[in-house]
């Protein structure tokens, strides 16, 4: 097989600090205040984590859109991490219709972008094209740059045509998502197809890998290995194994950079996670 990347590329690791989903009820370590998110994301920008995917919560755990949580947390990471890229979540189960791009204006480094619509546990994640498209205005307008959530492989064409007729203007950084029940699953031959694919579409743009629960680690190892990004963090995943719960972000962020080191790949600093990104400096 032709050699896509070097193993002296690095890797960048992706914190996905909280989500809208896991409540402190499955693992008391999940940050749910910003106070305890700034915390959560220091510990694992100092553990290697060069991007801090980002929602925000009601102090009662209810994920919301809210524009002043995530400015107040956004703020906090600028403080504590310097560097790091800051990625904020327009996700549905946070918000509706437009209020979920209410934080675009704030000028984070990135947002996520779901592009399409598909299955999760127990609905549909509905993105549908206008919305998907204001949100893409905004983000070009604002001039932040998104991070393409591909839970489908249609999710891959989807964005590859936004990027033809300059919906998207530079080329979709895409991110696998796997191990949603009732969306892809965390499977190897369905990893190696959306590489497959992505490759097809973007030639060897970046490009970044999560699985769900019990699959992290599982596809921590795939992109690593396979020349990716990887995503890791408490709002996918709250265990470190069957037995044991993960104490913190940081902890998940150790495990990722252990994989990373058996396959001699170094981790990106924030810098370097920026350059690989296309993104501004600071």
């Amino acid at each position: 097989m032709r050699r896509h990347f070097s193993m002296s590329d690095p890797v960048i690791i992706c914190v996905a600090i909280t989500g809208s989903v896991p409540r402190k009820a499955d693992n008391p370590a999940v940050p749910i205040t910003v106070a305890e998110q700034i915390e959560s994301t220091h510990e694992a920008f100092e553990a290697g984590a060069a991007i801090a995917h980002c929602h925000v919560r009601l102090d009662d755990g209810t994920p919301t859109s809210d524009p002043e949580r995530f400015a107040a947390l956004k703020e906090g990471i600028e403080a504590h991490c310097p560097g790091m890229v800051i990625q904020l979540s327009t996700g549905g189960r946070s918000g509706a219709g437009r209020e979920r791009g209410g934080m675009i204006p704030l000028c984070p480094d990135m947002c996520s972008l779901s592009v399409g619509s598909n299955n999760f546990p127990t609905r549909v994640y509905e993105n549908p094209p206008d919305l998907v498209d204001w949100l893409a205005a905004e983000m070009a307008t604002h001039g932040v740059v998104p991070e393409i959530e591909c839970f489908d492989l249609s999710h891959l064409y989807q964005a590859a045509a936004m990027h033809r007729d300059g919906r998207l203007p530079a080329r979709p950084y895409c991110q696998f998502v796997l191990g949603v029940r009732n969306a892809m699953p965390a499977d190897r031959h369905a990893f190696d197809v959306m590489l497959a694919t992505k490759r097809h579409l973007f030639g060897e743009a970046p490009w970044c890998a999560a699985g769900i629960g019990r699959h992290q680690i599982e596809v921590n190892d795939w992109a690593i290995a396979a020349g990716g990004h990887a995503r890791t963090g408490l709002e996918d995943n709250v265990r470190l194994d069957r037995d044991a719960l993960a104490p913190s972000n940081a902890a998940l962020v150790r495990r990722a950079v252990d994989v990373a080191e058996r396959y001699a790949r170094p981790v990106a600093t924030p810098e370097q996670a920026r350059s690989i990104l296309g993104l501004r400096a600071v």
